[in-house]
């Protein structure tokens, strides 16, 4: 995801998508333990969008743009 997606998203939609990675986060890992894993930087990938959103709703709250 791009950080302009991110922007554009409000408030409930980046919680319920921080919800979303953080379950597909813990199948990717549950698939790496097993062995079935077949892109090992997907996980890269998904932590870096959940920083990302993280970060957006932190400068929310504190009310920086």
């Amino acid at each position: 995801m791009k950080l302009s997606e991110i922007r554009e998203m409000s408030t409930s939609e980046l919680n319920e998508k921080v919800y979303q990675l953080k379950e597909e986060l813990f199948n990717l890992r549950r698939k790496q333990a097993v062995g079935q894993l077949d892109h090992p930087k997907q996980l890269n990938f998904i932590r870096k969008d959940i920083a990302r959103i993280n970060t957006v709703l932190r400068e929310r709250e504190l009310g920086i743009k």
